[in-house]
């Protein structure tokens, strides 16, 4: 039975997309402990004694989860050729079909890949590209998936033009704007986040695809974060290609993502690694499945524990995974503004562009240094971000079930202090 002698109260908003408005309660683990999650924090491995807003980096695995994945495991390694040769296949569309029911797509459109940076790359590298052709992304896209952009601009002689989104940022439209300034005649692919990673941003990708779709231009989208963070429609969405993590908001093991692919593209995108799939006389499966179903012998039960991630998660509050969603937001917002007050800062985004990570500029200075004042004087883990310049900091906050509003506030009494005129981290 959870401990309800003390508790924190949210109130989720009223947007039709991210669930009705109603009262969420964020009962503490300890009452008596102000460093204390939510009594949700049960269900996962994390140290009690360290405050942990940093689930947009790496996610975290329920122990149910986890537990499932050791089954699979013990199972595999009893038997491993009834796993592979003759239960997998079976086992992977099982996952595939309940996890393409999740995005909103058809299975037969879907594949799984270790992580999103892999899809960005396979989907680059299965293009074909002419000379002087451009590739179209913005300031603000990932780091690693930016370098895998040049690295196949340099290989093929093609322009990447860089699209300046601002950060802080008034409305979606200022993104669409500096996005459409950089369209030409000779733009032959878009690559956009749909939750940045920097910034926290929840791009208005919806419009983005449209705009592109209507001038010819293919879009991939690295929603490394958006799965089990905003609703998702891959059918609705439109975008050529789409890439997703289930091991952030979904809370899937690591090792899990996925990638769609429009049906009539499918003959064009090949795995990075090219294995039995390529010839294959199988008549029953599409090329895309083969090739991408079996790339060589690998744990594959990352990917089989999807569904159970979807399911146990979806069960943790009595709306399912629109009320988790929902919560998850509006912890988000809560704990921006405890941050801004504490600050004397002004929200750098207007809500309708905040998941469950919120991002807010700090003072100039040593990145590094501030992440590890909090981590060795106040038991936080929270990244400190050094963006756009490596002198710059920005504090990015994340929000997940087990977290709960005090946790935010110690946070920002720990920046409040750290970054006094009394006490400045340099």
């Amino acid at each position: 039975m959870v401990e309800r002698s003390a508790v924190n109260r949210l109130v989720a908003g009223s947007n039709p997309a991210w669930g009705v408005e109603k009262v969420i309660d964020y009962p503490l683990l300890n009452a008596n402990s102000p460093k204390s999650g939510s009594s949700y924090h049960v269900h996962w491995l994390l140290d009690p004694d360290i405050i942990f807003l940093n689930h947009g980096s790496f996610g975290a695995c329920p122990v149910p989860v986890l537990e499932a994945q050791r089954r699979l495991r013990d199972r595999l390694e009893r038997q491993p050729l009834q796993f592979f040769d003759r239960d997998y296949e079976a086992l992977l569309d099982s996952a595939r079909s309940e996890l393409a029911a999740f995005v909103g797509a058809d299975p037969a459109d879907l594949v799984f890949v270790p992580n999103a940076t892999t899809a960005v790359n396979t989907v680059l590298k299965s293009l074909q590209f002419e000379p002087g052709d451009e590739l179209l992304t913005t300031n603000q896209e990932y780091n690693a998936c930016r370098n895998a952009l040049n690295y196949v601009a340099d290989r093929y002689g093609l322009r990447v033009v860089v699209a300046n989104v601002p950060f802080p940022i008034h409305s979606p439209t200022e993104v669409v704007e500096a996005v459409l300034q950089g369209v030409s005649a000779r733009t032959r692919l878009a690559l956009f986040d749909h939750v940045v990673s920097q910034t926290g941003l929840v791009f208005p990708i919806a419009q983005l695809v449209q705009e592109m779709a209507q001038r010819g231009i293919e879009t991939l989208v690295d929603g490394a974060h958006a799965p089990g963070m905003v609703p998702l429609n891959l059918k609705d969405l439109g975008a050529t290609y789409y890439t997703g993590n289930c091991h952030k908001w979904l809370c899937a093991p690591k090792g899990a993502a996925f990638l769609y692919v429009q049906r009539d593209r499918q003959t064009v995108i090949r795995p990075l690694t090219i294995s039995h799939g390529a010839n294959s006389p199988r008549g029953d499966r599409s090329r895309f499945q083969l090739e991408f179903d079996w790339t060589g012998t690998d744990d594959p039960t990352a990917y089989l524990c999807v569904p159970e991630a979807i399911r146990f998660m979806g069960s943790l509050l009595p709306g399912g995974w629109p009320e988790l969603m929902a919560s998850n937001r509006q912890l988000a917002l809560t704990a921006r503004q405890t941050l801004c007050t504490a600050l004397d800062i002004a929200p750098p985004s207007p809500e309708e562009m905040v998941g469950a990570l919120a991002v807010l500029p700090l003072p100039e200075g040593n990145p590094q240094k501030l992440q590890a004042e909090l981590l060795n004087r106040y038991q936080i883990e929270v990244p400190i971000i050094p963006y756009p310049t490596s002198t710059s900091r920005k504090v990015r906050v994340s929000t997940q079930l087990y977290n709960a509003p005090q946790q935010y506030k110690i946070l920002a009494d720990a920046l409040a202090e750290l970054l006094s005129k009394e006490n400045p981290i340099l």
